[in-house]
């Protein structure tokens, strides 16, 4: 995956970052359940550098959260940060 470097300065939106951690219940385990359908959207995510990004974070920007599939440095010198990000919405 070959991506552009974004011009200087253009980085300007914030964003918050959320780590997933497994808690576990009453008894030993934990259980998810959903109506609907859910959907998967990919996207693409530049940030400015930084080295505690990993799949299984989270990204929310502007009210939307983005699971960090992946993250790389954009183009070795550790000035942007890729990252494959994936979006579920539900349905239903």
């Amino acid at each position: 995956m070959s991506e552009a470097v974004p011009p200087i300065g253009t980085l300007t939106d914030r964003v918050q970052l959320k780590r997933r951690e497994m808690t576990g219940d009453a008894t030993g385990g934990h259980g998810t359940s959903a109506d609907g359908r859910a959907v998967e959207i990919s996207h693409a995510v530049v940030l400015r550098f930084r080295i505690d990004i990993r799949p299984g974070d989270r990204i929310l920007y502007r009210g939307r959260s983005l699971d960090v599939v992946s993250a790389a440095d954009l183009n070795g010198r550790r000035a942007y940060l890729s990252c494959a990000c994936s979006e579920t919405s539900f349905t239903g």
